[in-house]
């Protein structure tokens, strides 16, 4: 399996490997992952997109304020 890590991705890369990760094949007009509180789940990985964080640390503050905001230990 290929690294998806910033350095050894590009732009394109990324922007694919978001698609294809997020895509359930039902399209975005039956996803409930919105109703979460992060909006456009393309929208969330952005910062990963744009080469300035990795997926990882996205994904570890997102799950931070979903449980403080739920108050979820």
């Amino acid at each position: 399996m290929k690294s998806i890590l910033i350095k050894d991705t590009t732009r394109e890369e990324r922007e694919q490997i978001i698609k294809e990760s997020l895509d359930c094949g039902s399209g975005c007009e039956n996803c409930s992952s919105c109703w979460l509180g992060g909006g456009s789940p393309f929208g969330i990985y952005q910062d990963y997109i744009d080469g300035k964080r990795e997926i990882s640390e996205i994904n570890m503050t997102y799950m931070e304020q979903y449980r403080q905001n739920r108050m979820i230990k």
